[in-house]
C-alpha cells in the first residue's frame, strides 16, 4: 500500500467531522436502561488525549438517558495502577480507558466486570474480540487495533518482496549496506522480532479449545521455537539483527534512506512522512512458508466490578462508545486502527491505514494472561545473546527452562 505525503496528513479528514448520535442506540436499547433511572452520574476514566474524542457520546448519552457522564482525563501511564486500587475503596471509576493486555491483571485482582455486547459482537474485528475475552468471557468494549508492519520505501524498491531473504537481497542489490532495520538494543526486543518466530509455528502459549491462552502450554520449547532461534543467530551474523541498533537508530537510518525496510508501527508512520519518504506498508517478509504474524494490541473500555450502575455502564459503552461515528473520532485523536469493522473500512480509505488493517488480519492478539509476565522477563534477553553469537540451542533451552520455572 503506497502513500504519500498529502494522502497521510489527509488521515484526520476520514473521521466524522461532528457525532450525530441522536438515533445510535443500536437496537432501540441506549437509554432503556434501569441503571438510568438509579443513578444521576457514570464516571468514566480516559487517556487525556481522548477526552475531546468522547464528549460528543458522552453528552448524547444524557441527552438520550438523563444520566450524567463524568469525563475523567488520567495520565496513561498510571491510570491502571490507580484503577486497581481505587475499586476496591468504592471511589474509583464505573467506566476505565486501557489495553487488552491488562486483562490478567485486572481479572485476578477481581476489579472488572464482564461486558454483554449482544448482536453487536458481530460487528468487530475478529482480533478485537478475541483480545476483549478472557478465559471465556467478554470484558472489554473495544475501539482501536494496533499492530507492527513493515514500512518500505518505494522510491528504493518500487513493489513488495515475496519473503525475509527477498527483501535482503533486493536491499542490497540496491546499494544499502543495512536494507532492514528494526528495533532491538541490549536487552533485545521480542516483540518486533514475534511474527518472524511465528513463521516458524512457535507462538509463546498454545491455545485452549475457546481459542484462549494456555498457560500450561508453552510453545517456546516447540521444535518451531528452535528452529527460529538457529535463524536468529544466523541473522545475527549476517547483520541483519543487531543489537546496538535501538528505535532511534532504526528510526535515523530509514528517514536517511540509508535501509529500504523498517518493521515499526504506526506511531512512525508521521516522521517518515513528514521527510518526504514515499512510504508503503508491506506484510512482515516472512523466512519461511508459513505468515508472520505479529502481535496486536487492543485498547478499550472496562467497567468496574464496583460500580452501582454496571448496566448504564454497559449501556454507554455498548450502544455509544460501540457506533461508527465515535470510533472514528477515537481513530482521528490516536490513528490507530478502529475495532469496529464498519468505522475500519471506512478509516482505510487511506492507504497508510489499509496497509496495517491488511497486516493486522494475520495478526493475534499479545497474550493477557498473566504467565506472560514470566515470557517477558527472560525472552528479549535470551535473543539479544542469540543475535550476538551466543549458542542459539542451549540458550534458548535455557530460556525454555527459566520461563517454565517461573510459571511454575
Amino acid at each position: 500500500m503506497k502513500v504519500n505525503k498529502k494522502g497521510w496528513l489527509a488521515f484526520g479528514g476520514l473521521a466524522v467531522a461532528s457525532l450525530v448520535l441522536a438515533g445510535c442506540a443500536g437496537g432501540g436499547t441506549a437509554g432503556e436502561t434501569p441503571a438510568a433511572e438509579s443513578t444521576t452520574e457514570l464516571t468514566v476514566w480516559v487517556d487525556s488525549e481522548r477526552v475531546d474524542a468522547l464528549k460528543g457520546a458522552a453528552e448524547a448519552y444524557t441527552e438520550k438517558t438523563g444520566v450524567k457522564v463524568d469525563l475523567v482525563g488520567k495520565d496513561n501511564n498510571t491510570i491502571k495502577d490507580d484503577f486497581i486500587q481505587q475499586v476496591p475503596t468504592g471511589r474509583g471509576p464505573d467506566v476505565v480507558m486501557g489495553a487488552h493486555d491488562w486483562l490478567g491483571e485486572l481479572s485476578t485482582n477481581g476489579v472488572v466486570a464482564p461486558i454483554e455486547l449482544g448482536d453487536s459482537a458481530e460487528g468487530y474485528l475478529p482480533v478485537a474480540l478475541q483480545a476483549s475475552t478472557y478465559e471465556g468471557t467478554v470484558y472489554m468494549l473495544p475501539y482501536a487495533v494496533e499492530n507492527i508492519a513493515v514500512l518500505r520505501n518505494a522510491d528504493i524498491i518500487p513493489e513488495p518482496v515475496a519473503s525475509f531473504d527477498d527483501m535482503i537481497a533486493q536491499g542490497k542489490e540496491a546499494g544499502l549496506e543495512t536494507p532492514f532495520v528494526v528495533e532491538q538494543g541490549a536487552e533485545g526486543n521480542p516483540y518486533h522480532l514475534y511474527p518472524f518466530q511465528t513463521a516458524f509455528g512457535a507462538p509463546v502459549f498454545g491455545t485452549a479449545a475457546d481459542g484462549s491462552y494456555d498457560p500450561t502450554d508453552l510453545q517456546l520449547g516447540s521444535e518451531g521455537g528452535f528452529e527460529f532461534a538457529e535463524w536468529l543467530g544466523a541473522q545475527g551474523a549476517a547483520g541483519n539483527f543487531n543489537t546496538d541498533i535501538d528505535g532511534q537508530i532504526a528510526k535515523d537510518k530509514f528517514l536517511a534512506g540509508e535501509a529500504a525496510f523498517w518493521l515499526t508501527g504506526p506511531w512512525n508512520v508521521g516522521a517518515a512522512v513528514d521527510s518526504g519518504i514515499n512510504v508503503a506498508i508491506d506484510t512482515v517478509p516472512s523466512p519461511t512458508d508459513a505468515p508472520a504474524s505479529p502481535f496486536a494490541g487492543v485498547k478499550g473500555f472496562f467497567v468496574s466490578s464496583e460500580s452501582e450502575d454496571k448496566v448504564a455502564a454497559n449501556d454507554f459503552l455498548v450502544n455509544y462508545i460501540g457506533t461508527e461515528d465515535v470510533q472514528l473520532d477515537l481513530f482521528e485523536a490516536g490513528n490507530v486502527l478502529p475495532a469496529l469493522t464498519a468505522a475500519a473500512d471506512t478509516a482505510a480509505a487511506d492507504p497508510i491505514v489499509a496497509g496495517f488493517q491488511a497486516v493486522g488480519a494475520e495478526a493475534v492478539p499479545m497474550p493477557a494472561i498473566p504467565a506472560m509476565g514470566a515470557v517477558w522477563q527472560y525472552w528479549g534477553v535470551a535473543e539479544a545473546a542469540i543475535i550476538n553469537g551466543d549458542d542459539p540451542t542451549t540458550t534458548w533451552q535455557k530460556l525454555v527452562d527459566d520461563v517454565t520455572a517461573a510459571i511454575q
